[in-house]
């Protein structure tokens, strides 16, 4: 919980007596989704490193593997992304060091054959797993689990991140505690957009209001 103030500087703003200059489980740009992504990058770099090295994020929706892939793109600025729509002709697959490409399991089989035999290094984001299809084309593969096991500690260290963004730095922001995060563990599970959901939606009760406090689960 937090108490509302608000310097008269940022007064005019719908959340800033909570000192944030927008709700923290917003829509967010791309470069705002790295920013926010809690995600270790160094032992994924090291796989990539290797001959024909190949990363898949396998998950459901709403569990994290585009944050993990936009996390670990940001640590090449010469990598390629591409992003294959639901509906519609799958779009050009260009060249990448790495080749970054998001919801992998639509690529089309002739397509997918077209990019192994490339051999430049992968990274994918999947609902299915590629695994066989990778290692035919003799490639090593390193595969993450997104909807593994979330533990309260992490589901703090995300949400807090992205409330520290947004953060005036005025005053005490709100905060996500770890009894908190195991509630909203045992509500949703471990969809960390539905939980991103559900905190929007709660704060945004909270737009103009100058007393009482915040309650972000009750």
């Amino acid at each position: 919980m937090t108490t509302p103030h608000a310097s008269p500087s940022y007064a005019w703003l719908p959340f800033a007596h909570w000192h944030l200059h927008r709700n923290p489980f917003g829509e967010l740009t791309r470069e705002q989704r790295t920013e926010a992504a809690v995600v270790e990058t160094a032992s994924l770099q090291a796989v990539l490193a290797e001959p024909q090295g190949a990363i898949q994020f396998i998950g459901h929706c709403g569990h994290g593997k585009t944050t993990h892939m936009l996390a670990l793109l940001a640590c090449y600025p010469q990598a390629t992304y591409v992003y294959l729509p639901p509906d519609g002709p799958c779009p050009p697959i260009p060249t990448g060091t790495p080749l970054f490409i998001d919801e992998a399991q639509r690529l089309p089989w002739r397509r997918r054959r077209e990019v192994l035999r490339r051999g430049e290094p992968l990274v994918l984001g999947t609902h299915r797993d590629l695994t066989s299809s990778l290692k035919r084309a003799n490639y090593r593969v390193h595969t993450v689990n997104v909807s593994g096991k979330l533990s309260a500690h992490r589901l703090c260290e995300i949400l807090n991140r992205r409330i520290a963004l947004t953060s005036l730095g005025t005053g005490t922001t709100p905060h996500v505690d770890l009894p908190m995060a195991q509630r909203l563990i045992d509500r949703f599970g471990h969809n960390v957009r539905a939980i991103e959901d559900f905190l929007y939606e709660r704060i945004q009760q909270y737009s103009g209001v100058t007393c009482g406090e915040m309650r972000l689960d009750d």
